[in-house]
């Protein structure tokens, strides 16, 4: 699974992102993590601590991942609706939930300042990149005047994050696609309650 390049802190990580997003805190055995990094006990804690210290690195590198991926959308060439659209559009594993999104529902990791942390900050930083572009937007008349970018940002992302788990109850990604369909039409409607 990982290339003989990779660092074994690196393995371990990502191993950690892979079990978190899959089986969340409590079921990401410390065991587990060694099997699927293909490390030994003593190297997992020669470099880490323990399961919460490799915990809290692999959310912090999810959470960048995230970060970076919406950057490329929201920061790439286009207007602002065309920007919001390529991000709300983009490929993602919508039955496997958004990897930050799902650690809200993690009490485990709710519980814990150090882990929920870095969830929180990126999905603050979310809704303060969507709502400069959403400003950006309403200078240049993409978007009705009057209306408050934090609260649409706001809105933006709680679709998104509720789109992820309308699909995973039906087990199909029509949901999420309908959830952003549906934002996508609101946000291009010029009508002053967007």
């Amino acid at each position: 699974m990982y290339s003989d390049r990779m660092s074994t802190p690196d393995r371990l990580i990502e191993a950690t992102q892979e079990l978190l997003w899959e089986r969340g805190y409590v079921g990401t055995s410390p065991k587990a993590i060694q099997q699927q990094a293909g490390a030994g006990q003593g190297s997992m804690y020669h470099h880490f601590t323990g399961k919460p210290d490799l915990a809290r690195a692999a959310i912090t590198r999810t959470a960048a991942q995230l970060r970076d991926t919406a950057e490329q959308l929201l920061g790439g060439p286009g207007t602002a609706q065309e920007r919001l659209s390529a991000y709300l559009l983009r490929e993602r594993e919508v039955l496997r939930g958004c990897p930050v999104g799902r650690l809200t529902m993690d009490p485990d990791v709710m519980a814990s300042d150090e882990l929920r942390a870095p969830v929180d900050e990126t999905l603050a930083w979310l809704r303060g990149r969507l709502a400069g572009i959403i400003q950006e937007g309403v200078e240049q008349g993409e978007f009705a005047p009057g209306i408050v970018p934090e609260e649409i940002a706001a809105a933006i992302v709680a679709t998104v994050q509720g789109g992820y788990v309308l699909a995973r109850a039906s087990g199909s990604p029509a949901a999420f696609d309908a959830a952003v369909a549906g934002l996508l039409a609101l946000l291009t409607s010029r009508h002053p309650a967007v």
